[in-house]
């Protein structure tokens, strides 16, 4: 399944097809991934992130019509945008990366209006990455009034 390069991207390099919790395993790529783009200026992250959320739609619908299952769980590459959108324009720590991650998981897991919305109205690529995505923004706000609220914290 991994011989395919967009398989490989849309199962996170491998991390999509653990047996359990194939989503939080399927976000760990994208910790490795903040590394060097937290270092950039914030337009050439937003350039990446963009990039990376626009071929993601043809990404995971490649995937999952191969797969023959819409959204199938082992598709993660939604999760790797949705965290970078979680952790867009924070200074990197590894204090932050940790908070985001758990914001941006439990944001994904209880899916609160409008991210459900999306889930369920929004099919295909698009609907794949879009419930993501505004996970991420949902996660991002909530991770910037946190580093704001307590700077001594990151």
């Amino acid at each position: 399944m991994l011989r395919s390069p967009i398989n490989l991207l849309a199962f996170g390099f491998g991390s999509g097809l653990a047996p359990v919790a194939p989503g939080t395993f399927g976000t760990l790529p994208a910790l490795l991934l903040w590394v060097p783009l937290s270092q950039l200026h914030w337009i050439a992250y937003l350039l990446i992130l963009t990039v990376m959320a626009v071929i993601g739609v043809w990404i995971c619908q490649s995937a999952s019509d191969a797969m023959g299952v819409h959204d199938h769980g082992g598709i993660v590459w939604d999760e790797i945008v949705g965290y970078l959108v979680t952790v867009f324009l924070i200074p990197f720590s590894l204090t932050a990366m940790f908070i985001g991650f758990l914001l941006f998981r439990f944001f994904d897991i209880l899916k609160p209006w409008p991210i459900s919305w999306a889930d369920k109205k929004l099919s295909g690529g698009l609907g794949i990455m879009v419930d993501d995505i505004i996970a991420g923004i949902a996660s991002c706000v909530v991770l910037h009034l946190i580093f704001r609220l307590f700077p001594g914290l990151f």
